[in-house]
């Protein structure tokens, strides 16, 4: 996410970092770099002028050119006028005072609307809401299908019904809501491959009768600039609460993200980094101001861990961590809770400083599968005592997991260092550790 955005600007920052006194001059040519970059990241051009003017107003004030650490002052400045660039603090969606809430999901065909219908619907349920999930897409054929499957994956029911127009169907799903016990209604509406008059009116009157507490405008994060041009199209007509950002996870230089609230003066409330039904993220700015400047997103890194901690499991663990006793079955089940988090360069990308490493340099999360099907063509005895897995069994391994001896031996050696490393640990420093390691409860 926003990898591309946050290499060039922390090279920017680099070069200004390394300046050994800061002048208004050479704040300007910084500024200038970065007006540059966000430009190439496709931000509105406007936008992108605005904010230069913001940071320049704060940067060259006396106790920022006389400050003993200046650079890292400026961008200091820049991560804050960031943070208000994508709106200060989480936007929240908006309840009714009596159930059921109705949420409007609108936007372009392709853009994620009806998979985004189905996660956000994951999401309430998890937060103990009670979500039903309308089909009131009838232009696009595989709609409603797409519809019901996820419902059947996630156990959200449908309200679709083939004979009747969607204005209808948007209707009746409330009243069905109401007598089925359904707390909120999440009505997905009908896309096309670009904005007509027909849609528009559909939409609207769908809006004037079903009364919505919340719309949602979804958007596809790679159009870019198109992004925010279709966003204001919607809005000067449904006037929507907030903007979803799907694939975020792709190839998005992150201009749709800097740029739509600001022209279209709505929050964005929730992205999407994932093809998963559990990949959506609510939209907090100054997390994502962090991604961008390259100063990690620790804090969602743990609520992901978190969400997959099992404090059982993590007590056997801290029991067998103190005695020394880690085996390759335990490192198994530690790798499957890490990939459970969601993708190994997402993870990676919420450290601080990764910004840093070269844009060559792959996260592969496929080593991931062959590590777990190394261990997995282990019997149960290779995997408590990896010692006794000679020449034969590491032939036997390899053609069992389709890798190399070459990969079972270089897994061995570095299961057998951790080892060592987690012996010196509980000679004195592995309660310390655990304690430094452990996250907060929730």
């Amino acid at each position: 996410m926003f990898e591309n955005l946050s290499q060039k600007l922390e090279t920017v920052f680099k070069r200004l970092r390394g300046q050994g006194r800061i002048t208004e001059a050479n704040v300007a040519e910084t500024l200038r770099e970065v007006r540059r970059v966000l430009l190439d990241a496709d931000v509105n051009y406007k936008v992108a002028k605005q904010f230069i003017d913001d940071v320049q107003k704060r940067a060259v004030g006396s106790e920022v050119l006389n400050s003993i650490t200046p650079g890292q002052l400026i961008i200091k400045i820049i991560y804050d006028e960031v943070v208000k660039l994508l709106g200060t603090s989480k936007a929240e969606i908006h309840t009714a005072p009596a159930p059921p809430t109705v949420i409007l999901v609108a936007g372009l065909q392709g853009s994620g609307k009806t998979t985004f219908a189905a996660k956000l619907a994951r999401y309430l349920k998890g937060k103990g809401s009670m979500p039903l999930m309308v089909a009131a897409d009838i232009r696009r054929p595989a709609a409603i299908d797409q519809l019901e499957m996820l419902g059947k994956q996630l156990e959200v029911p449908v309200y679709a019904d083939r004979a009747k127009d969607a204005l209808a169907i948007a209707v009746d799903s409330i009243d069905f809501a109401r007598r089925n016990i359904r707390d909120t209604v999440i009505i997905d509406t009908a896309g096309r491959l670009h904005i007509d008059e027909e849609m528009m009116q559909e939409v609207a009157a769908i809006k004037k009768r079903s009364r919505p507490h919340e719309i949602l405008f979804v958007v596809d994060a790679m159009t870019g600039q198109d992004a925010v041009n279709t966003a204001k199209a919607f809005h000067d007509r449904l006037d929507f609460d907030g903007v979803v950002l799907t694939k975020l996870d792709g190839d998005s230089r992150g201009g749709a993200a800097l740029s739509i609230r600001s022209v279209v003066q709505k929050p964005i409330k929730f992205i999407g980094v994932g093809e998963k039904l559990d990949a959506l993220e609510p939209f907090y700015p100054e997390r994502i101001a962090s991604r961008i400047l390259g100063m990690g997103d620790i804090v969602t890194l743990v609520e992901k861990a978190q969400e997959q901690f099992d404090e059982e499991k993590a007590v056997k663990l801290e029991e067998k961590l103190r005695k020394a006793q880690f085996t390759l079955e335990d490192f198994l089940d530690q790798l499957r809770e890490v990939k459970k988090m969601g993708p190994l360069s997402q993870v990676m990308g919420m450290l601080p400083g990764m910004n840093r490493v070269p844009a060559d340099v792959q996260v592969d999360d496929k080593a991931l599968v062959r590590i777990e099907a190394m261990i997995q063509s282990m019997t149960s005895e290779e995997r408590v005592r990896p010692s006794i897995i000679n020449g034969s069994r590491r032939r036997r391994i390899a053609m069992g997991s389709g890798t190399t001896v070459q990969e079972v031996n270089r897994l061995l050696k570095q299961f057998e260092e951790m080892q060592r490393m987690m012996k010196r640990l509980s000679k004195g420093s592995m309660k310390r550790a655990l304690q430094g390691m452990r996250l907060p409860a929730r």
